[in-house]
């Protein structure tokens, strides 16, 4: 059973930063597309940043320049930088990773909040 773990979140400040890090196990195929997604209260779920196996990243326009994606294929992980944290980051965040399997299955963590507050 494939499963995502993020881990990172807390509480900052405006202007502080804060590293997500999210660890898959259980898959045998690896993964092809891995990336970060958010949902702020009220709204809907929103592409944060992905990135290939090859290392292209994209990123939303909202988030280009203060976050950066990375991944470690040898350990299934994927990680995000975020620095100049803004109050409208607050949201929780997920992991999403794309089976290289049969069916492409996308996987899910269940999260990590993020508050940017003073």
């Amino acid at each position: 059973q494939v499963q995502l773990v993020e881990s990172g979140g807390g509480l900052v400040q405006p202007g502080g930063s804060l590293r997500l890090s999210c660890a898959a196990s259980g898959s045998i195929f690896g993964f092809s597309a891995m990336g970060w997604y958010r949902q702020a209260p009220g709204k809907q779920r929103e592409l944060v940043a992905d990135i290939t196996r090859g290392g292209q990243a994209n990123y939303a326009s909202s988030v280009k320049g203060r976050f950066t994606i990375s991944r470690d294929d040898a350990k299934d992980t994927v990680s995000m930088q975020m620095n100049s944290l803004k109050p409208e980051d607050r949201a929780v965040y997920y992991c999403r990773g794309r089976s290289r399997g049969p069916g492409q299955e996308d996987y899910w963590g269940r999260g990590t909040q993020v508050t940017v507050s003073s």
